[in-house]
């Protein structure tokens, strides 16, 4: 007996959230082939500005402020990312940085050898605190995207000589 078997009980791994996450890391690795490391980081990172902003303003209009505190930017990374499937923790923070680790990318797999994906987190968290605290200069210390297998993030809140020696990028806020 020839059973005819149908499209819809086929065990692909095809749902919104995986074609998703296939499409940006498409379009990023096509970015890097194309234009370069470089100007595909840029491209993504204008994204991650746009977000920043946007997820800054969900936050500041829920909580009733204009401006969010040191802990409360900290807190807010920490829960952004929660909220798309990430595993981020604060390692530590003080007056001078926040120090993030993280365990899951909200990309999974789909982000190891592309790097530049990493601009959306560093812009978005630039743009966040420097938003709410006027500076930022996050580095992207470890990366899972570069299989280290977790993802070490220094957020500089003043621009000290640590800062400075520090590989990165700068945001600037409203003063």
């Amino acid at each position: 007996m020839n059973q005819t078997l149908s499209l819809h009980d086929l065990k692909l791994p095809l749902n919104r959230d995986f074609f998703l996450r296939s499409l940006i890391r498409e379009l990023a690795g096509t970015l890097e082939e194309v234009v370069g490391y470089d100007e595909a980081a840029g491209y993504i990172g204008l994204v991650g500005q746009h977000i920043g902003n946007w997820i800054n303003g969900l936050y500041t209009k829920e909580l009733g402020v204009t401006r969010l505190n040191r802990d409360q930017v900290a807190e807010a990374l920490v829960d952004l990312k929660s909220r798309i499937h990430g595993n981020f923790s604060i390692v530590r923070q003080d007056e001078e940085k926040i120090i993030l680790k993280n365990s899951t990318c909200p990309f999974e797999e789909m982000v190891l050898d592309r790097p530049s994906m990493c601009m959306m987190t560093s812009n978005v968290f630039g743009v966040i605190t420097a938003d709410n605290l006027g500076y930022a200069k996050v580095s992207l210390e470890e990366t899972i995207a570069r299989r280290c297998g977790q993802c070490r993030v220094v957020i500089y809140l003043q621009p000290t000589p640590e800062a400075e020696a520090a590989d990165g990028r700068e945001y600037y806020g409203a003063t």
